[in-house]
Parts: structure tokens; sequence; C-alpha cells
């Protein structure tokens, strides 16, 4: 039986938080939130996680700036990104520093569920937090 993946949150809207948390966890996957990427970085929940979904605009730390310290910290995990003011640019510059997806706010849960299917089983075949559980 292979073990849960660990999804991150980060969005400072705490409804987009909750309502995020009960959809994946009904998923079953095991799920952080974090109302800010300073909160996030500062967890130990960086690298354990699987996929972060991280709000582009949020306050103090944007999360183009949070998909950067990430990967400088070492963690491989895939973003989704999430953002309730879709701009073109902004997806393409995401979508170059290695997002493996990017939707625009309000969206099905059945699309971020596919996107997220997506990255992860990507991401199994890479190097990173998913591979197995921790110390196995």
């Amino acid at each position: 039986m292979s073990t849960p993946s660990v999804i991150s949150v980060v969005d400072d809207d705490a409804s987009v938080r909750a309502a995020m948390n009960n959809l994946l966890r009904s998923r079953g996957y095991i799920v952080h939130t974090f109302a800010s990427a300073e909160e996030f970085l500062g967890s130990p929940h960086l690298s354990d996680s699987c996929c972060v979904i991280a709000d582009v605009q949020m306050s103090a730390m944007n999360g183009l700036e949070l998909l950067a310290s990430v990967r400088m910290h070492g963690c491989t995990a895939p973003f989704i990104f999430i953002t309730a003011f879709p701009d073109e640019s902004v997806r393409a510059r995401a979508l170059k520093a290695g997002a493996t997806g990017f939707l625009a706010k309000p969206f099905a849960a059945p699309s971020l569920i596919k996107c997220l299917d997506e990255a992860l089983e990507r991401h199994r075949g890479g190097v990173g937090a998913c591979d197995g559980a921790k110390g196995a």
C-alpha cells in the first residue's frame, strides 16, 4: 500500500485554504495549509511536500518568488499556481520558472485534481519528495 501524497497549499485567502483542504483530503491526500509563503518556508513540510499549490499574488512574497526560494532550498516538488488575476505574461513566467500547472480562480474541482494527478505522476518518475515514504 502506498503512502498518501503530502500536498501543501499556500494562499492568503482562508476560504480558499479551507476549500482546498476539504477537497484534497476527500481525495486521500495529506494536506498542510499556509497563509503565506513565509509560513510555508518556515515549516517542516517544505521537505516532505509532494506538490505545492500556491496563489500567485500574495503579500510580502508572491508565488513566483516562493517557487524560486523553494528551488534554492533543493525542493523539487511540482508547483501548481492558482490565481484570481489570470494574466498570460504571468502564466508564461510561471511555466518558464518550472510550474507544472496554472489555474484561474474560480476553477472546477476536477480541473485541479487532473492537474494535481498529472503533476504527481510526472514527478514520481524523477527524484524528489514523492519517490516514496521518507526513510524507506
